[in-house]
């Protein structure tokens, strides 16, 4: 019987593990998307004859897609379940990654990142309410954390692909490659189980058992979670109607918008998207050393993210994330500074790139991660689906307003005053994050709720 148990520990946590990692997978599409479009860029300008305005666009149109799907996933996760919102994900990348490679004109390639910018919304909605619901709680911040290493992981792979492409100009080649990972995650979707928190609200409390049962070390484990669940599904009111009746529902979508806030307006995403032009305003001047200095960023975004990985369940979410705002600061602020003295030696250019990545660590080892990770624990379970569609949507909102405005604010307010003004919201965060942020590590998401819904403070609904 000890030989049996034992086996049966080790193929739950070999099943949790490719549960965890075939979800994440989502996140790779998301990295994909996100990242291929700093290399394309300069050469869909160059073939299309296209203005920075127009750029900002064929940028910007991404998000606003994803804004659009993080918002209609909450219906369709709730309705189908996080499984079938995932694979719909899984299709939408397909067709918009064979549309953009095909697109004849500008308005056709904004369209058709469009529809990808739904599938990076059902992505970045799901799969991490998905892991959140299927991790235990002992490596659930981990486990996200994953979701997160996959998107920085697909960001370098797409900025690897765009420099071999890069000396043909064969941006279409950039675009459409995104097609083979997108059917890989459509078929490998397929062997997910659904979500046991999803079954039990629809009422399907044997097959939440029997997946838990699979997910878990022991039976025991796995009666003993579906209890709390069952506990949790006691309130009667969902969604909106929790939101309008609830205010410490409110409280918990308010603070889901403000994560949000804060993790796009770091400026992390001005830099995955316009990389090479800031390596040319650095000094770098030939394309060459603009797509490798590229890489180089994908690079130490992917290796910073396993910081993350390591501290979130061990040191915790909420100093993570003060240091990783800290060294934020600092690195934006002394780009902004070397570029307003003028960058006029090859040292000079080195070491506004060392600033660049100092600033990027601090991201991929807190903010890119936690905020993921922060607005999966915070939701109650009856307003989850809501309240998380509210900070998705609202990450892509921020996110398009963050990409649609950084050519503009480099041509009124100038570069050095650029990087300022994204210097000075990271000190502001760091405020934000002593005042309002809680620490959630090794607590169960039915306690987090209890202590949300008791009225405790935001920042002490992680007190165990």
């Amino acid at each position: 019987m000890p030989g049996n148990n034992h086996k049966s520990r080790t193929s739950n946590k070999v099943m949790t593990l490719f549960v965890c990692f075939l979800a994440a997978l989502a996140g790779l599409l998301f990295g994909l998307d996100i990242g291929v479009i700093a290399g394309a860029l300069p050469f869909i300008a160059k073939d299309f004859n296209v203005t920075a305005h127009q750029q900002e666009w064929i940028v910007s149109s991404m998000m606003f897609g994803a804004a659009v799907g993080a918002v209609g996933s909450g219906w369709m996760s709730s309705r189908l379940g996080r499984k079938k919102s995932l694979m719909a994900g899984a299709i939408l990348f397909v067709i918009g990654s064979l549309w953009s490679a095909g697109a004849t004109s500008p308005e056709m390639l904004i369209a058709a990142r469009v529809v990808l910018g739904l599938a990076v919304g059902v992505a970045s909605y799901t799969a991490p309410l998905y892991l959140s619901e299927i991790a235990p709680e002992k490596i659930r911040g981990s486990m996200i954390s994953l979701y997160q290493l996959m998107i920085t992981i697909g960001i370098l792979a797409a900025y690897l692909s765009d420099t071999a492409f890069s000396d043909a100009g064969a941006w279409r080649w950039m675009l459409g490659i995104i097609t083979i990972p997108a059917v890989l995650l459509l078929i490998g979707v397929f062997f997910l189980p659904n979500s046991p928190r999803w079954l039990a609200a629809k009422g399907d409390f044997r097959s939440a058992e029997r997946v838990l049962s699979r997910l878990r070390d022991t039976s025991e484990q796995a009666k003993r979670e579906l209890d709390e669940i069952r506990e949790s599904l006691k309130i009667k009111q969902s969604g909106w109607q929790l939101f309008q009746s609830n205010s410490n529902f409110r409280r918990a979508v308010f603070l889901g918008v403000l994560l949000q806030v804060m993790q796009q307006f770091t400026g992390m995403n001005v830099i995955m998207y316009y990389a090479p032009k800031i390596f040319e305003i650095a000094g770098f001047a030939n394309t060459t050393q603009q797509m490798w200095g590229t890489v180089i960023v994908g690079l130490v975004n992917v290796l910073a993210t396993f910081i993350a990985i390591g501290l979130v369940d061990r040191w915790g979410r909420k100093p993570t994330l003060l240091l990783g705002f800290l060294v934020m600061a600092l690195g934006m602020g002394i780009l902004g500074t070397m570029l307003h003295i003028g960058i006029h030696s090859q040292e000079a250019q080195y070491f506004a790139v060392a600033m660049l990545l100092m600033f990027i660590i601090g991201f991929a080892m807190s903010a890119g991660p936690l905020i993921w990770v922060l607005c999966s624990e915070i939701q109650p379970l009856k307003g989850r689906d809501f309240g998380i569609t509210v900070s998705t949507a609202t990450n892509w909102i921020a996110n398009m307003i963050v990409g649609a405005t950084f050519l503009t604010m480099l041509n009124t307010l100038g570069n050095a005053p650029t990087f300022w003004v994204y210097a000075g919201l990271n000190v502001f965060f760091i405020l934000l994050t002593l005042a309002l942020i809680p620490e959630t590590k090794n607590v169960s998401l039915e306690h987090i709720e209890r202590n949300l819904m008791s009225g405790k403070k935001l920042r002490d609904i992680g007190q165990k």
